[in-house]
Order: C-alpha cells, then sequence, then structure tokens
C-alpha cells in the first residue's frame, strides 16, 4: 500500500493532483482543506496518502498533515461513509472545526456541509463523538462537550422505553444498535418500533 508520495506538483485542481515521482504521474484526491495549502505547480510536495483499493480500481486519496489523514480514517469506519463523502466532509471544515461539531453534537454546522444530510451527521455524532479529543487544539477541549449526552431523538425514545418499565442500560444499548444498523428511518415511531423488537428479542 502507498503510505506517502514524494514529489513534483504537474498539475493542481481542488479535487485532484497530479504528482510525478520519478517519471510516474500519480492522481491524488484531495479534500479542499489540503488544496489551499498546497504550493503552486512545478513545486515539491509530499503527501500522506490512503490507498482505497476496490475490485476494478485503486484509488489514491492525500493529505498534507497526519491529522487530516487521520480523521478521513475515523469518517471511513462508519458505515454508509466512503471515502469520496469522508473526502467530501473533510472539505467542508478544518480538522478542529469540524471535530468540534462532531464532539458537540452541532447537527447543524456538519448538515451545512454539502453532501451530509441529517441522518449521516447524526451518525458521526454517535459514532465519533468520544473520539474527538485528539483532533482539537487546547483551548477547544475545554469548550467542547463530550459527553455523550443524547439527541433529541433518542432522548424521546429512551424516556418512552423507561415510561414503558425497561431498564434504562437496556434501551440504551437496544437503541445504540438500531441507530448503528441503520435499519429503518430516522423517525420516532420508526426507531421505536425497532427498538422494541430488539429488547423483545
Amino acid at each position: 500500500m502507498i503510505g506517502q508520495l514524494k514529489g513534483q506538483l504537474l498539475q493542481k485542481k481542488p479535487n485532484v493532483l497530479l504528482v510525478d515521482v520519478h517519471g510516474v504521474g500519480y492522481e491524488v484526491y484531495i479534500p479542499l482543506t489540503s488544496f489551499y495549502e498546497l504550493p503552486g505547480e512545478g513545486s515539491d510536495v509530499s503527501l500522506k496518502i490512503h490507498t482505497h483499493v476496490r475490485e476494478d480500481a485503486l484509488i489514491l486519496f492525500g493529505f498534507q498533515t497526519q491529522r487530516e489523514k487521520d480523521l478521513f480514517l475515523k469518517l471511513i469506519s462508519i458505515s454508509g461513509i466512503g471515502p469520496k463523502l469522508a473526502i467530501a466532509i473533510l472539505s467542508g471544515a478544518q480538522v478542529e472545526e469540524l471535530a468540534q461539531a462532531i464532539a458537540e453534537g452541532n447537527l447543524a454546522r456538519l448538515t451545512a456541509i454539502p453532501g451530509v444530510g441529517r441522518k449521516t451527521a447524526e451518525r458521526l455524532v454517535l459514532e465519533l463523538r468520544s473520539q474527538m479529543t485528539p483532533f482539537l487544539l487546547p483551548e477547544q477541549t475545554t469548550t467542547a462537550k463530550e459527553t455523550n449526552a443524547p439527541l433529541p431523538l433518542e432522548e424521546d425514545i429512551l424516556s418512552a422505553l423507561v415510561n414503558l418499565g425497561y431498564p434504562r442500560a437496556s434501551a440504551e444499548k437496544a437503541l445504540s444498535m438500531v441507530l448503528r444498523s441503520a435499519e429503518c428511518e430516522r423517525t420516532f415511531e420508526e426507531v421505536l418500533r425497532h427498538t422494541l423488537r430488539r429488547l423483545a428479542g
């Protein structure tokens, strides 16, 4: 697997680069945040690389910093988020700003990124909010609300389940499984119905 490329920047576009490494031109997809930090065409560049292998293609994704690559890897670990969507998410904000939005459960900021709907934003917060501390600046860690507090939909459903007599711990576990599986529409009725099925099982 290719983990880094050092060479001459032959061509520079907002979403893709052409890098010459000893006579071989590598096409590398990048987020806008990396694009803005790159030197001009003809300059030497060094990029952190993630190699994505598919049956029909081998695609390179490049980053200016290791932190940006590390956050990219966190994003693609989530079901439903592929490399191209992860690049789009990284293009929507600096690493620290994106990490803070996830840590604080700021759905409005996340859904402002093109390609990120409410379901995707909720999944980002649900699965990654407790893992964002390494990506935050020191001054951000004092304000980021990494409390794992439930989102409004989750709290409403947990409240309903507790009122029905289910232990909160069991309800939280079943609800988390439903949300992670993305097996239903993110409406109160649908999520409650699937959570009840899991609790009954």
